[in-house]
């Protein structure tokens, strides 16, 4: 599935995995300047450095970042081909996403990284204890889970990934509530309707999974 304003491409056909990382760079790169491009308008107004616009722009491209590194190693290594396309969408319309979101900080001349993650939002409870933003996997999680393959992978990636779009969602949500340009509130909802659907889309291939089923 994939959210036809990314432009996210369809999962292709199985093929050897010496060929996977040429596959994930072209669909990566045409993504990202596809879906970069599409945001370049001019608007009616500049958001602040401090507005909820910049803050959900800086903070959603590094919590993408981290979908899509998990999103290429599940590609790479796990074996369910209906988990390993998910995963593909995700890779591919998440660096589209980061793409736009940082032209749109550029366009409004708006530092793309900053120090102080979720402090638009004036809600402390939106970093976990560990420091994160909501539903991030931890450096250690990301280790452990890049020493799994095949199903043990497959499953693992679910579970990351779902707890991963928990937290995008809800940071998204807030983005929907707080920010005032259209072209950002529009980017907001998207991502939770993409994102929704792909967690229920996951938890229906991990039950096939479980059940030794495809």
């Amino acid at each position: 599935m994939s959210d036809e304003d990314t432009g996210a491409a369809a999962a292709p056909e199985v093929r050897t995995r010496a060929s996977i990382p040429l596959i994930v760079i072209a669909a990566v790169l045409s993504a990202a300047i596809g879906a970069g491009a599409m945001f370049l308008w001019n608007t009616a107004s500049t958001p602040g450095e401090d507005s909820a616009e910049a803050g959900f722009l800086r903070d959603m491209s590094t919590h993408h970042a981290q979908a899509v590194e998990m999103s290429i190693y599940e590609y790479q290594y796990g074996e369910n081909e209906n988990m390993r396309a998910i995963a593909y969408d995700i890779l591919t319309a998440q660096q589209g996403e980061i793409g736009a979101m940082r032209s749109l900080l550029n366009q409004w001349d708006l530092d793309v990284t900053h120090s102080d993650p979720m402090e638009w939002t004036d809600m402390d409870m939106d970093m976990g204890e560990n420091g994160l933003m909501g539903g991030m996997a931890t450096p250690e999680q990301m280790a452990e889970f890049k020493t799994l393959t095949g199903a043990e992978a497959d499953l693992r990636f679910a579970e990351l990934m779902t707890a991963h779009h928990e937290g995008g969602i809800h940071m998204a949500q807030m983005a929907v509530d707080l920010a005032e340009e259209d072209v950002v509130v529009d980017m907001a909802r998207r991502m939770v309707a993409v994102q929704k659907q792909e967690v229920k889309d996951m938890k229906v291939h991990v039950d096939a999974i479980e059940a030794g089923g495809a």
